[in-house]
C-alpha cells in the first residue's frame, strides 16, 4: 500500500529508461518510427509522465515516511518492487518494441494498414505505456491524499489528547477566568511598580454579570418609581409609615384601655387631660373647688403637699377606691378605667398653677421620684384619701 525506501532508490531508474526508448528510437534509419510526428508527442507525453511519476513517488514515499513503524516491511518492498517492476517493463517496451518494427520494416515491405504512419502494434502499445503511467499517477495521488487524512487524523488525535491532559477549570477558576500563571506573560503590559507587574487580565465573568444586573435594576426602578409611579418613593413609605403606626396606636389603646390601673396609669397627653378636666368639673369642684385649689371640705391639689401619695399612681388609687373615713368616696363604680387616668392626669396637671383662694398646705411634703410605691389593684377596701 506504501512506497518505502526501494521504491525511492530505483525510482530515478524511470527517466533514464525513457531517454534510452529515445536514444534507440532516435537511431538514424531511414524512415525510422521516431521520424513520425504522432510518435514523437507520444514519446514527449510519455517523458513528462514519467517525471511527473518520479516526483510524486518521492513526495508520496517523504509522507509515508512519517508511519513506517507502522507498516510490514514485507509488504512495503513487495509493493514498491512491483510497481517499479511494472514501470520499467512498460518502458522498457517501448524501445523493444520499436526496435523490432524497425527490424521488420526494413526486412519486409511496410504494412499497408497505418495510424498516422504508425503501426497499429506500435500505436496501441505506446497509448497504453501512457495508460498506465497516468492510472500510476491516480494512484500516487489518491495514497497522498490517504496519507493527508492519516496526518490530519494523527493531530486531531494528539489535539484531543492533550484536551484531556489538561487540567479541567473547576467552578471558581470560571468565575474568575484569570490568566494562569504560565500565560502571564502574554497579557503583561511591561509596567512595573515596585517588582509588581501590571497584567492585562480581563474583568471576571461574575463581575461583568452583576454589573448588567445593576444596569437592570437601575432602569427597571427609574420606571417604577419615576414613571409609572407604582411604588412609593421613600419620604412616601414613612408617611404610610406614620400613618400606619398612628392606626395602629389608636386600635392598642382602644382594646387596652379598660386595663388601665393604678400600677399601669401613665401621664395622658393634652387630649387626655383636657378630658379629665371636664370630668373633674362634673364630679369634683364641690369638695376641691373649680381650679382645685381645696374647701373646708377637701385638701388643695395645686401644692406639694398629700394626704395620700401625690403620684400619678397614688391619685388613681385614691379616686379609684376612695377614702371613705375621710368622705372621699369611691368612683370605680362611677368611672371607666380611661377616665379615672384623664381625671388623674388632670389633677397631677394643677401642681404650680397657684389659684386664688387657695387652702393652706395638708398632708407630706412630696417629691418627685421618691414617693411611695403604688399598692396592687384590689377591690377590697382602702383606707387612703387624696
Amino acid at each position: 500500500m506504501y512506497l518505502n525506501k526501494y521504491f525511492k532508490r530505483k525510482i530515478w531508474m524511470l527517466p533514464a529508461f525513457t531517454l534510452l526508448s529515445l536514444s534507440a528510437l532516435a537511431q538514424p534509419k531511414p524512415e525510422s518510427t521516431m521520424s513520425n510526428p504522432l510518435a514523437q508527442a507520444l514519446v514527449v507525453i510519455m517523458i513528462m509522465l514519467a517525471l511527473a511519476i518520479a516526483i510524486l513517488a518521492n513526495v508520496v514515499n517523504n509522507a509515508a515516511a512519517m508511519f513506517r513503524e507502522k507498516m510490514r516491511k514485507d509488504r512495503e518492498n513487495n509493493s514498491a518492487g512491483i510497481v517499479t517492476a511494472i514501470i520499467s517493463a512498460l518502458v522498457l517496451l517501448t524501445p523493444l518494441s520499436a526496435l523490432a518494427q524497425e527490424a521488420a520494416s526494413t526486412a519486409a515491405p511496410a504494412a499497408p494498414t497505418t495510424i498516422n504512419g504508425l503501426t497499429p502494434m506500435v500505436f496501441y502499445l505506446m497509448v497504453g505505456v501512457i495508460a498506465v503511467e497516468i492510472l500510476i499517477l491516480v494512484a500516487l495521488v489518491y495514497q497522498l491524499r490517504f496519507l493527508m487524512g492519516l496526518e490530519k487524523e494523527r493531530v486531531v488525535v494528539q489535539e484531543a489528547k492533550a484536551a484531556s491532559a489538561k487540567p479541567k477549570e473547576g467552578w471558581w477558576w470560571k468565575l474568575n477566568k484569570a490568566a494562569s500563571v504560565e500565560k502571564e506573560q502574554d497579557i503583561d503590559l511591561s509596567h512595573d511598580y515596585d517588582g509588581i507587574s501590571e497584567l492585562d487580565n480581563k474583568l471576571p465573568p461574575w463581575w461583568t454579570v452583576a454589573f448588567g444586573i445593576t444596569i437592570l435594576f437601575s432602569v427597571v426602578y427609574l420606571y417604577r418609581y419615576h414613571v409609572a409611579h407604582t411604588a412609593p418613593l421613600q419620604i412616601e413609605e414613612l408617611e404610610i409609615a406614620i400613618k400606619k403606626g398612628e392606626a395602629e396606636k389608636a386600635a392598642y389603646l382602644a382594646k387596652t384601655a379598660g386595663n388601665v390601673d393604678e400600677n399601669t396609669v401613665t401621664m395622658l397627653d393634652a387630649a387626655g387631660i383636657a378630658s379629665g378636666k371636664t370630668l373633674f368639673a362634673a364630679n369634683c369642684i364641690a369638695c376641691h373647688g373649680n381650679a382645685g385649689e381645696g374647701n373646708a371640705v377637701g385638701p388643695n391639689l395645686t401644692d406639694d403637699y398629700w394626704l395620700h401619695g401625690g403620684s400619678i399612681n397614688d391619685i388613681f388609687k385614691t379616686i379609684k377606691y376612695g377614702v371613705t373615713e375621710k368622705g372621699m368616696r369611691s368612683w370605680k363604680d362611677d368611672l371607666s378605667p380611661v377616665q379615672m387616668a384623664q381625671l388623674s392626669s388632670y389633677i397631677k396637671s394643677l401642681k404650680g398653677t397657684n389659684p386664688a383662694n387657695a387652702k393652706e398646705p395638708q398632708g407630706e411634703l412630696f417629691e418627685e421620684g421618691g414617693g411611695s410605691t403604688p399598692a396592687a389593684d384590689s377591690t377590697k377596701g382602702a383606707t387612703a384619701g387624696i
